[in-house]
Formats: C-alpha cells, sequence, structure tokens
C-alpha cells in the first residue's frame, strides 16, 4: 500500500489470494466485462461459472471457451460470490431471479453502482455488497490479462456482513488482473457520480458535441468537409494519446509552440464560465437521482427519446464522411492485415 495519494491503492503483494480458495464465483453476463472476468479468472485458476438466459446468443461463445453455462439462477445458486456484470437496465430483472439464492455471507458484487446507489436493488443484509470495477472496456481488461499486464480497477465496499468484503474484492480484482496496476478505494457513491459525470461532460457527451460543433463551423465556413473531419475528429486521438501517456504537459510540450499559444489562449474561450455553470448543473442532475429517474423512465417507456436522438447522431453528415476517409486510411496503412481484436459479444 502507499501513502503516496489521497486515496488507498493497492497492488497485488496486498493481496490475500486464499479469500478466493474452494469459493465458486458465478459471472452473470458475458458481454464486454463479463467475458473479461470470466476468462480471466479462470487462467487464475477460480472456480467460475457463467450465468445467462437459456436463449443467449452469447451461450455458444462461453462454452466454447470451456466455460460452465446456467441460468443466472442456476449459478447463484452454486456460488459464493456472485458478480452482476449485465447492462445497468437488467439488473433489476437479474436480481430478481437470483435474490432466492443468496445465503448467507456471500457476496454480490458489481462493476458500477449504478442500481445500488439510486435504490434499483435492496440487497439483502445477511450477504456482502462490493464492486470491482475496472477502468477500461472488457475487451482492454481481456488483452492486458493475456500479455501479464494489468488494468487499473476501483474497489467499493457497500455491505461488509462477513468483514471479509475487503479480502475478497482485492483477491478478485487480483484474479481480474486488476492488482497489476493497482486498484483504487473508493465508494458506490462516489464511483456511480463520477462516472456518470464523467461520461457526460467529457468522455462521451463533451467530446462528441466539441467535434460536431467544430466540425459544423469549419464546414458552414465553406472549407471542405474532408479537412474538417480530420482536424477536428482525426487528430483527437494523437492529443488524447499524449495526455494519457504524460498528462498535459506532455501534451503541451509535444504540440508547437503556435499550437500550445492558441490553446492555451482560446481554449477557455469555447469551454468557459457559461460550460462550466452547465457542468455544475449536469452534476447536481447526478447527485440528486434526477439523471437516474429520467434513465429508467425512458426504458420503461421503451426508450423512445434514445432511440431517435440515437438515430440523430448516426445520420451526422461526420459519419458519412468520417467511414469514407477511415476506410481510404485502413487500406493504405494495413494493407489489408486483419484486425486482431477479438469480437466480443453483447452483454446478456
Amino acid at each position: 500500500m502507499t501513502d503516496e495519494f489521497t486515496t488507498q491503492i493497492y497492488y497485488e503483494d496486498d493481496v490475500d489470494e486464499s479469500y478466493l480458495e474452494n469459493t465458486t464465483v458465478a459471472v452473470l453476463g458475458y458481454g464486454s466485462q463479463g467475458h473479461a472476468h470470466a476468462l480471466n479468472m479462470k487462467e487464475s485458476g477460480v472456480d467460475v461459472l457463467v450465468g445467462l438466459r437459456e436463449n443467449s446468443s452469447s451461450r455458444k461463445a462461453a462454452e466454447e471457451e470451456g466455460l460452465e453455462v446456467g441460468t443466472p439462477a442456476e449459478v447463484a445458486a452454486q456460488a459464493e460470490i456472485i458478480s452482476v456484470l449485465v447492462p445497468d437496465t437488467v439488473q433489476p430483472a437479474v436480481y430478481e431471479e437470483i435474490e432466492p439464492h443468496l445465503e448467507e455471507g456471500d457476496t454480490l458484487q458489481f462493476a458500477h453502482g449504478l442500481n445500488i446507489h439510486y435504490n434499483q436493488i435492496t440487497p439483502p443484509e445477511h450477504v456482502d455488497v462490493t464492486m470491482v470495477a475496472p477502468k477500461s472496456p472488457g475487451h482492454l481488461v481481456r488483452r492486458n490479462y493475456v500479455n501479464d499486464e494489468g488494468t487499473p480497477g476501483l474497489l467499493a465496499v457497500y455491505q461488509d456482513t462477513t468483514g471479509d468484503a475487503v479480502q475478497r474484492g482485492l483477491a478478485y480484482a487480483k484474479a481480474i488482473g486488476c492488482a497489476r496496476a493497482g486498484v483504487l478505494e473508493t465508494t458506490f457513491q462516489e464511483e456511480v457520480e463520477t462516472d456518470l459525470f464523467g461520461e457526460q461532460v467529457v468522455l462521451c457527451g463533451g467530446v462528441t458535441s466539441l467535434v460536431k460543433h467544430g466540425y459544423e463551423t469549419l464546414v458552414d465556413a465553406g472549407y471542405s468537409p474532408e479537412a474538417a473531419y480530420f482536424e477536428c475528429m482525426n487528430e483527437l486521438k494523437l492529443i488524447v494519446d499524449l495526455m494519457y501517456e504524460g498528462g498535459l504537459s506532455e501534451m503541451w510540450d509535444s504540440v508547437s509552440d503556435t499550437a500550445e499559444y492558441g490553446g492555451l489562449t482560446r481554449g477557455d474561450r469555447v469551454i468557459d464560465d457559461n460550460a462550466r455553470e452547465n457542468m455544475e448543473e449536469i452534476l447536481e442532475e447526478v447527485q440528486s437521482g434526477e439523471f437516474a429517474r429520467e434513465w429508467i423512465l425512458e426504458n420503461q417507456a421503451g426508450r423512445p427519446s434514445y432511440t431517435q436522438i440515437r438515430q440523430a447522431e448516426k445520420d451526422h453528415d461526420i459519419e458519412e464522411v468520417g467511414e469514407r476517409l477511415r476506410d481510404l486510411y485502413s487500406w493504405s496503412e494495413s494493407d489489408g492485415e486483419e484486425d486482431e481484436t477479438p469480437e466480443v459479444p453483447a452483454d446478456d
């Protein structure tokens, strides 16, 4: 453990693997996270079961990897740790199936705390409730494990009935490869609220909106869609990679003086105090549960707004231009080589 950060961080030397000895883990779902958790634990020597619907399209993929598959209720009845890795919107219904099979001392585990934090799932008092959340898409969790590398993760304890919740969670985190990189201690509330906020204002919502507005501004001013695409979309990865590798300073040191001066003097004119105020409003919606209630009602209504907005995003001109350019770029760079990224089934 280290005292260099305000957040407690655990590494492999902090983990007692005996907390998974003679323990069966049920992984519910075999999508992005589910397949990575199940396969990594299997290769770490953990007894793993996979819980999927009878008609799940992922059953064949899991069985072909040598995993034992049953329904969520069947595998929950056999396991001491039940890891719920189906989509947030499906979790309450799946929980109803497994709840009768949660025995005293079992661990009910999640990779995202939305349903616990916003009271869509109310666990019984006789089980531990934890969260082990890799901070990466599942296919990278799997790839890093196979390459003997790690993926940073979060550990949170909502309910510690046995007194062993932290150690069990750390053992699980090590089995899927997170302890190689570091496991940060957090809470369900902090994970959910920061995750939703980050997705909405920066990672998914803010970035895509910024890219589209930049693209539209250039095209409306008479510049070619191709030039606008490369400047506002394609080069974004280069900048993000620099920030990922060495922070903002690494990025500023790597770009030209002209780019640095222009960015430092103009960036805050785009993302100004009004944008900050909007961010604070969005954070309040997350903290109050307003966003969660809106999302729950949207799903109960059959996702009408979500479907319409999603289609409008797909129909944006930048997507058509980008598809044409990426095909050209891929052809010239890869020379027809196959993509080695494995196909990951949808979450079940």
